[in-house]
């Protein structure tokens, strides 16, 4: 097992360090091309471990993807997908995996949507389901991946379904962005109103219009999505905004000031909220709700160790069902740093801040649980208090390759040894 341990710098970060490209739009951008007549290219993208694995999946389904730059797609495609050869297999990308699982409903032929030991581990039932309430053939066993979809060649045949996306906005993104190939057009109800991470509902619309999609808000919990199909185009893909909070951590943890290249309020994706709320700090409110900003919670749950009064994270129940249980790897995290500084109640986090730790030494090995948000978050603890090993610190290649050179680049030292498992 490697270990990453991190030395803290003892001065302000100041520099510049541009964000990835986002990966929530990448891969939202790399299907809706693959769904379109023509060639479209894609700007700015992010090349990690999950958008390869849509574009490698794509590819598997007839989709011409290249890519001329490191962050540049093109994708050519004659706007139907093509059954592949063998199951698609998608590591642990949860956007590529319920995506897909939806829009092969399309494919003429049985596609099976497959991942890693942890994605399944990962619920997909709802999405099962409601493939299902719309007359396509869909399987998975354990209700996680793996899913067995049997598609018609026509897509959506019905006029409405209803989803719970309680668990996961992306349930619905999947079906939102699958429902313009199909025969008619497509009401998609929420079964209540209440869903995590509605930002990112609008995210998937707005690149979905882009792509000359119709979709008409009928209400606070019904889509209606017209069969207009996609229309090839150029898209520009923004910075990712989780990835831009461990910078903003970095910057208010050492006093620096760290430009990234996109102020805050030019971003779109929800987890930008997380700017705001960050900027409190040393005094952050002693409530905060992360439903609107889930990927962004990690940073701040560590931020947090280091405020001066004890913070209550609400709103997180879906960290749960992340690439690992995020609200469990944080507490536990944060109590091999100092035990007691955190713990759990129900689905909520409550850290108790101690800004004392500024300073200390400890001897804190944290599990990342192969999660590269946890990863990513933890780093920053080493930036105020020494001896925070990170383990397993390549998992942040999942979204932010190049993360640990990022944070070089700006003086930070570390040092990565090898260790017995």
């Amino acid at each position: 097992m490697i270990e990453l341990t991190i030395t803290p710098p003892g001065q302000p970060l100041s520099g510049k360090v541009e964000p990835p490209g986002s990966k929530s739009i990448t891969n939202r951008v790399l299907l809706l091309a693959g769904l379109a007549k023509g060639t479209s290219r894609l700007t700015g993208a992010l090349k990690s471990d999950d958008t390869l694995y849509m574009a490698e999946a794509l590819r598997a389904m007839g989709v011409t993807v290249t890519e001329p730059d490191a962050t540049s797609f093109v994708v050519e495609s004659s706007g139907i997908l093509t059954a592949p050869e063998k199951p698609l297999f998608l590591g642990n990308a949860g956007t590529a995996t319920r995506f897909l699982t939806a829009a092969v409903a399309s494919v003429n032929g049985t596609v099976v949507v497959d991942g890693d030991e942890h994605m399944r581990k990962r619920p997909i039932k709802p999405l099962v389901d409601a493939l299902t309430a719309l007359g396509i053939e869909a399987e998975a066993e354990t209700g996680c991946p793996p899913v067995t979809v049997k598609g018609n060649g026509r897509g959506f045949t019905r006029d409405s379904v209803t989803i719970d996306g309680n668990l996961s906005s992306q349930y619905v993104s999947a079906l939102l962005m699958a429902a313009p190939c199909g025969a008619q057009p497509l009401d998609i109800i929420l079964a209540g109103e209440d869903i995590g991470a509605k930002g990112y509902i609008d995210l998937t619309v707005a690149a979905m219009e882009a792509f000359g999609a119709k979709v008409e808000r009928v209400s606070n919990a019904i889509w209606r999505v017209y069969p207009t199909r996609y229309k090839a185009t150029d898209f520009h893909i923004e910075p990712d905004a989780s990835a831009a909070t461990y910078l903003w951590g970095a910057e208010l943890l050492t006093g620096g000031k760290i430009d990234i290249g996109t102020p805050a309020e030019a971003f779109t994706q929800p987890d930008a909220k997380a700017h705001a709320v960050m900027a409190q700090f040393p005094n952050l409110p002693a409530e905060i709700d992360g439903s609107q900003m889930q990927d962004a919670i990690p940073t701040i749950a560590v931020l947090a160790a280091y405020n001066n009064t004890p913070v209550r994270f609400v709103g997180i129940a879906n960290l749960r069902v992340k690439e690992c249980d995020r609200i469990r790897a944080l507490s536990l995290g944060l109590n091999q740093i100092r035990d007691g500084l955190a713990h759990e109640e129900g689905d909520d986090l409550i850290v108790h801040a101690d800004p004392a730790l500024a300073g200390q030494a400890v001897h804190a090995s944290i599990d990342t649980f192969h999660d590269h948000r946890i990863a990513m978050s933890f780093a920053l603890a080493g930036l105020k208090t020494g001896g925070i090993a990170i383990q397993n610190p390549a998992c942040v290649g999942k979204t932010y390759p190049g993360y640990w050179k990022a944070l070089a680049s700006l003086g930070v030292t570390y040092q990565e040894v090898e260790k017995p498992v």
